[in-house]
């Protein structure tokens, strides 16, 4: 048996005390792509949701929703230039860790990708700020419950 491994809202040995679903939980799935800006000193580029979002103030990894036809690299050059006003391209991302978390109303799929080179000086254009954080420090910053286990994971790979 293994020791206190989570494998949702409550413990996995929790979870095994009680009978399998037998149906899905039956929510949409949607797929979102994230980015961890990472630059030369190491740092990584987290977004501030702003008002009038849903989870408005909350600090995030910048991305967005893969549209219909798109890879999640494509998503991602998208995303980042209109959230960011950089250039990069497909192949500037190396996936590193995802995320799979039950929302009310959807469950969040969400690949994360590092990226360590683009053209232009990052500009907060459609978020309230945006913040280059040391990785030991990203617990500091109140984020998303799907982005919260992705910062162990990044910080283990930086």
């Amino acid at each position: 048996m293994s020791q206190g491994k989570i494998c949702g809202p409550m413990g996995c040995e929790e979870a095994l005390e009680h009978p399998r679903r037998e149906t899905p939980p039956g929510l949409p799935v949607l797929l979102v792509v994230a980015a961890a800006l990472i630059d030369k000193d190491g740092r990584v580029l987290l977004a501030q949701r702003p008002e009038g979002k849903e989870m408005a103030g909350l600090w995030e990894f910048p991305g967005g929703k893969v549209k219909e036809g798109e890879t999640p690299e494509f998503a991602l050059v998208r995303e980042i230039h209109e959230e960011l006003g950089i250039e990069t391209r497909e192949s500037c991302y190396s996936p590193i860790a995802f995320a799979s978390h039950s929302y009310e109303d959807f469950h969040l799929l969400m690949p994360l990708f590092a990226c360590r080179t683009w053209r232009g000086e990052v500009q907060a254009k459609e978020h309230k700020a945006i913040k280059w954080v040391r990785p030991q420090d990203m617990g500091d910053y109140p984020m998303p419950a799907a982005d919260v286990p992705l910062v162990s994971q990044l910080r283990d790979l930086i």
